[in-house]
């Protein structure tokens, strides 16, 4: 079996789908491992230690490798350059884009991508939205705390008394929880809020307060929010448009799984926020939470100022990648028999949760007809 991880080729992506340690882990059974050389330079990790841990540090030799782990989908020549039956594993951004589905199917190669992981508890270890959004959490609170003028804790000096931060979660999934844990420890004074009644006990457990609106629970049975009825849109909304206004620092992390981001601040809401205010969207990519923030901008509106970084994940590469690259393993051992031989039990909820692709088709149901 070969193993093979090429270098990310998307603008700005620092992550590497491997680490030392689970490179080691493939060569333990049986695997050969081809890296190619750079790939982990944007992680901080050298070709010396990918070659330490057992890789073959290459550029090229794609058409033989029977896996290919990628942190994003990858270009075109490299699809075309695999070699029909191959295993295609990464964050392949299935959503909202039947050309590049298709052009994925057209390769002829299995491919899995790993953003529709079940959520099951088995799965927890190979949810690579789980272990790269909680990298995210952190990281908006970080940024926000960067563009603020002002102080996070409360200090009291000899001169007067410096006030704690109000800082306003919206969305208390993995990356939420973790801005919310963030924010706290930074001495900021943090409230949250979510269409899901069953996160309060999460919120209020990490020192938050919980903000809620009288509407019906909107989880799912897979633990996703769904989207509010027009009636609870404008409940919720009433509620939130009093509660920004207060607040000098917002993180919005709401996403629907497939359709664009709902619209959580609007304009009104960012008029009404004090001078020096900052919102932090980490919905940007897919729309924004805010329809004032731009992907990979600042935004300076009326003293507010609001943060669009996609991939805020990316910039903790080196922390970022061998969580990513563990999700992989994880996944991939799924298929690896004793003899080091590869097979995909198709009956496995986790590997048919996540096929996309197959024999030159599409064949996850979300997709086929799409």
């Amino acid at each position: 079996m070969k193993i093979a991880i090429p270098t990310e080729t998307q603008v700005g992506e620092r992550r590497v789908a491997a680490s030392p340690d689970t490179i080691k882990s493939y060569v333990k059974k049986g695997a050969e491992v081809w890296v190619q050389s750079g790939a982990g330079k944007g992680a901080s990790i050298s070709d010396d230690a990918f070659a330490a841990a057992g890789a073959k540090i290459t550029n090229g030799g794609w058409g033989e490798a029977d896996v290919v782990l990628t942190v994003r989908r990858p270009a075109a020549d490299l699809l075309a350059a695999l070699k029909p039956g191959a295993i295609l594993m990464g964050g392949l951004e299935p959503y909202g884009d039947k050309v590049g589905l298709e052009a994925i199917a057209k390769a002829g190669v299995t491919a899995f991508a790993m953003e529709l992981m079940p959520r099951i508890t088995r799965a927890q270890a190979m949810d690579i939205l789980s272990s790269q959004a909680n990298l995210a959490g952190y990281k908006a609170v970080i940024d926000a705390a960067y563009h603020f003028t002002r102080a996070f804790p409360m200090m009291m000096t000899a001169a007067g008394t410096v006030p704690a931060a109000k800082v306003f979660i919206m969305g208390v999934g993995v990356a939420g929880l973790q801005a919310i844990a963030t924010a706290r420890r930074l001495g900021a004074i943090v409230s949250a809020t979510d269409v899901r009644k069953a996160t309060e006990e999460q919120v209020k457990s990490l020192g938050a307060k919980f903000v809620y609106a009288d509407i019906a629970d909107a989880a799912t049975s897979g633990g996703y929010a769904k989207e509010l009825t027009a009636e609870d849109k404008a409940k919720q909304a009433a509620l939130v448009a009093e509660h920004v206004k207060t607040q000098d620092v917002i993180i919005t992390t709401a996403l629907i799984p497939g359709r664009p981001a709902p619209v959580l601040i609007t304009e009104a809401m960012v008029d009404s926020m004090k001078p020096g205010s900052v919102i932090v969207d980490l919905a940007v990519e897919r729309g924004g939470n805010c329809p004032l923030s731009k992907p990979d901008q600042i935004v300076h509106h009326k003293g507010v100022t609001l943060v669009g970084t996609v991939n805020l994940a990316g910039r903790l590469a080196g922390n970022a990648s061998p969580l990513f690259a563990k999700n992989l393993a994880n996944f991939l051992d799924l298929m690896i028999q004793k003899d080091g031989s590869l097979k995909i039990d198709d009956a496995d909820e986790c590997i048919k949760g996540t096929m996309i692709a197959r024999g030159g088709a599409l064949v996850h149901p979300m997709f086929q007809g799409a």
